[in-house]
C-alpha cells in the first residue's frame, strides 16, 4: 500500500432498527480504522490483529471457505477490547462485531496484516441476529 496523506476515507450511512448509523473507515498505514456511531457516539474501542504470527493458527491450513461459511468470523482472529466494554455482555457483543469485521476484511484480501481497530457506538448493545447482519453490511459498504 503506497502512503498517503490524508489518510483514504469511506463512509456509509443507514438505518438500523430505526436509528440512523454512521459508518467510517480510514485506512491508515499501520492500522484500518473502523468506527461505528448511532447519535455520535463512540462507548468500546477494540482491536483486531490481522498478522497472525502464530504458525498453528488452524485456518491456514483449511480449504477456502464456502459461501456458508463466510458468515462466520475467522476462527485465528482474537479481538481485544482496549475500552469500554463496561460488562461481560457488552464485550462479548462487541469482539464478535469486531471479529466479523475483521473477517471480511481478511476474506476481501488474503494478504492484508495490518491491525484492525473499531469504535462501536450503538445506541443499543442487543444481541440481534437482524441487528448484527444489518450493521456488518453496512460496514461491508465501506471496506
Amino acid at each position: 500500500m503506497t502512503s498517503s496523506y490524508p489518510a483514504p476515507t469511506k463512509q456509509a450511512a443507514g438505518h438500523i432498527d430505526g436509528i440512523l448509523t454512521d459508518v467510517t473507515c480510514t485506512s491508515f498505514s499501520d492500522k484500518i480504522l473502523i468506527t461505528i456511531t448511532q447519535a455520535g457516539r463512540l462507548a468500546q474501542w477494540i482491536h483486531v490483529p490481522l498478522d497472525v504470527s502464530n504458525p498453528t493458527a488452524p485456518d491456514q491450513y483449511l480449504p477456502s471457505a464456502t459461501t456458508e461459511d463466510t458468515l462466520l468470523p475467522m476462527t485465528h482472529l482474537t479481538p481485544k477490547t482496549l475500552l469500554g466494554g463496561s460488562n461481560q455482555e457488552r464485550e462479548t457483543i462487541g469482539q464478535l462485531y469486531a471479529a466479523q469485521i475483521a473477517s471480511i476484511i481478511a476474506a476481501k484480501n488474503p494478504h492484508e496484516k495490518r491491525t484492525v481497530v473499531i469504535g462501536l457506538g450503538l445506541s443499543k448493545f442487543e444481541a440481534s441476529r437482524e441487528v448484527f447482519y444489518d450493521t456488518v453490511d453496512l460496514v461491508r459498504k465501506c471496506v
